[in-house]
């Protein structure tokens, strides 16, 4: 994390391949998958909370994991007006509001106009605006034009970068929307990157998509994943996607984190193994309960519980269990090694930096520098070109030393 994450970026220095890099904080690299902000961007830190006793000096930081720390420390020195802890939340992700983007409509008609198109003024802009600032952006287009950016930007655009700007200007469900709809169109279903957008969505994150989904497609989220899975695996599916977190946050209960213990431990203790179990446990308790009930049941059963899971079930309902398992701990963590595993996808990683940059990105830096010991953006430096890596590194944002 550098001091480019704590400040806007004024227009003369975008971030792009000619991002000035900083020293990073030592403590950047931590020795957990751990990371602070999952799932939070929209919580309001309570009075009694850790991190807000941290905050307020109450408890010592040395007793959080280095990784709290480190985004405490963020926290702390953000901007002045971002004073309220559910603003505090919006400094983990990259792309900030830009303060001055009255102008920028203009600019993109004429970018748009000029001979073979500016393509580089147009991903200057919208990559360093917030999705708000380019909804207002697209109006002020039209109001201008009398015509819609998005099929200007579509005709000027092609390939992998005009899907990348075609998604920055989606509202967040309308992106997630799509996202869930590529992963079901053409020969067949994408069910790994299906079940990497359901396992790394809150709650309300899925229900806003469903009802963007039906207003974008015409169709229903469920019925579509009805006709596309089957058997025990469309039972996963469809749990996820209305998945709902049933048990207190408030306390740690434990009798019911040993009954879900027992559960799962004897649903593949008999001859026929029972994902009923599984899969209404896992999908409606929130991940600290789910941290302390998967612990248990690996020091219980003396192995991984993903090696259990691979012992135990098949096919897609052992993928989708793997992917819950692993977002569990750490939805940045397992984001971070799904970048790993498809740096050169440009889809995948499209779909998460567009998803992320606004909300938690820099845990997903933080995660992919401890999983890699290299800076996702020097990766991303290495492995795109053109203006692809121009818009790829500004949602990234900068370098993690």
């Amino acid at each position: 994390m550098t001091s480019a994450d704590l400040q806007d970026i004024p227009e003369e220095s975008e971030c792009g391949p000619e991002a000035q890099e900083s020293k990073a904080d030592s403590e950047i690299v931590p020795t957990t998958p751990r990371c602070l902000g999952n799932r939070l961007k929209h919580q309001v830190i309570s009075e009694t909370s850790p991190v807000k006793r941290i905050l307020n000096g109450t408890i010592s930081v040395t007793l959080v994991s280095p990784i709290m720390e480190a985004l405490l420390k963020c926290m702390q020195n953000t901007h002045p007006e971002a004073s309220s802890p559910a603003m505090w939340w919006g400094t983990l992700g990259t792309v900030r509001p830009f303060p001055n983007f009255k102008k920028d409509a203009r600019d993109i008609q004429t970018a748009l106009e000029s001979k073979g198109s500016d393509v580089n003024t147009l991903v200057r802009i919208l990559t360093n605006r917030n999705n708000a600032q380019r909804q207002s952006i697209a109006e002020s287009y039209h109001n201008l034009t009398q015509k819609e950016l998005c099929p200007a930007l579509k005709k000027a655009l092609s390939g992998g970068l005009e899907q990348l700007m075609l998604g920055l200007m989606m509202t967040p469900s309308q992106f997630d929307a799509h996202l869930l709809r590529q992963t079901m169109e053409g020969i067949g279903t994408d069910e790994e990157s299906l079940l990497a957008v359901l396992c790394t969505k809150s709650p309300q994150q899925l229900k806003d998509a469903t009802i963007a989904y039906k207003q974008e497609f015409g169709r229903y989220l469920e019925n579509d994943l009805i006709s596309e899975t089957s058997k025990d695996f469309t039972k996963l599916v469809l749990a996820i996607l209305k998945k709902e977190e049933l048990n207190s946050k408030e306390i740690v209960d434990y009798q019911l984190i040993d009954q879900d213990v027992k559960a799962l431990n004897d649903a593949v203790n008999g001859k026929k193994k029972d994902p009923a179990p599984w899969i209404q446990v896992l999908t409606t308790r929130d991940s600290n309960h789910l941290n302390r009930v998967l612990s248990r049941l690996e020091d219980l059963r003396g192995e991984t519980v993903d090696k259990t899971v691979q012992s135990h079930f098949s096919g897609d309902l052992r993928l989708g269990f793997r992917t819950l398992v692993g977002s569990i701990p750490s939805i940045h963590f397992f984001l971070a090694q799904r970048l790993h595993s498809n740096i050169k996808k440009g889809s995948v990683v499209q779909g998460i930096l567009i998803s992320h940059s606004e909300e938690d990105l820099l845990c997903v830096r933080i995660e992919y520098r401890r999983l890699t010991n290299t800076s996702l953006y020097s990766t991303l430096q290495k492995e795109y070109k053109g203006e692809m890596q121009q818009a790829l590194l500004a949602l990234c944002r900068s370098e993690d030393l």
